[in-house]
């Protein structure tokens, strides 16, 4: 029996206030896959991820989450299951590690084992944070440096489905490939991603594709060949600092649920 989509869309409608919005928008991603949602400005790439994880509520048709519609699970186990970086980074008052420890305060994550600050500093290294520390006050980042914290803050809590709204606008292009290189490697330890993203970014998965939002619409499609020659591992720029282990992507899942969980 074929399993249904981890993620699917069924013919939704939604507009905000001012009439943009989406229209009837059918779209599966299955589990594993690597889907790259581009098009112009104000097309509804965003709302698509809002509406996914229950921030927006659909006008018709129906959202579902591994078979089931979404307005049926909690929002806190849905959100728990489908992970969201947000293009615009938000952190809380507070250090480093309070922000990435954050997510371990609520219920849905309490029986989680919390990372140490050893685990901590090494996601730093591997984001390329050099010169922050667990102890640094998350409100002197810049907002490129942000954009990175909100990752690690994510990957932390082990989500089985990883969206992501341009997760690199705001970082160099050294920066950019590390963030790309490492959702990479959780999409080939079993993560699905849906990533909104505006480069000529193009990830080297098997089952990677790219799909176009227009004017609320879905415009189009097309499967992706990667063109970085490089393994992730080789990639230049990308290594952890020498003596600093770089975070493993293991395939075991805490929550019960199938999710993946990423670790030091």
């Amino acid at each position: 029996m074929t399993p249904p989509p981890l993620l699917e869309f069924d013919d939704v409608r939604f507009s905000y206030p001012g009439g943009t919005g989406l229209s009837g928008i059918t779209l599966a991603v299955q589990r594993g896959d690597f889907v790259l949602v581009g098009g112009p400005s104000g097309g509804g790439k965003s709302t698509l991820l809002r509406l996914a994880v229950r921030f927006e509520v659909p006008a018709s048709g129906v959202i579902r989450y591994d078979g089931t519609p979404v307005e049926e699970l909690a929002p806190q186990v849905l959100r728990s299951r489908m992970g969201l970086v947000q293009q615009t980074p938000t952190v809380a008052e507070g250090s480093v590690r309070e922000n990435l420890l954050l997510p371990f305060s609520f219920a849905v994550h309490a029986k989680r084992p919390r990372p140490a600050d050893e685990d901590i500093v090494e996601w730093l290294h591997r984001f390329r944070l050099e010169g922050v520390t667990p102890d640094t006050e998350a409100s002197t980042l810049s907002v490129g440096q942000r954009q990175r914290l909100c990752c690690i803050r994510t990957l932390l809590t082990g989500p089985e489905m990883l969206l992501m709204d341009e997760p690199t606008s705001a970082l160099d292009a050294e920066s950019r490939e590390v963030v790309e290189d490492i959702t990479e490697a959780c999409n080939a330890a079993g993560m699905t991603i849906l990533m909104v993203n505006h480069t000529d970014y193009r990830p080297r998965c098997r089952n990677a594709r790219r799909i176009e939002v227009q004017g609320g619409r879905l415009a189009g499609e097309e499967a992706i060949v990667g063109c970085r020659p490089c393994a992730v591992s080789q990639s230049p720029g990308t290594s952890a600092p020498s003596g600093a282990p770089k975070p493993s992507v293991s395939s075991a899942s805490a929550d019960g649920n199938g999710g993946v969980e990423v670790r030091p």
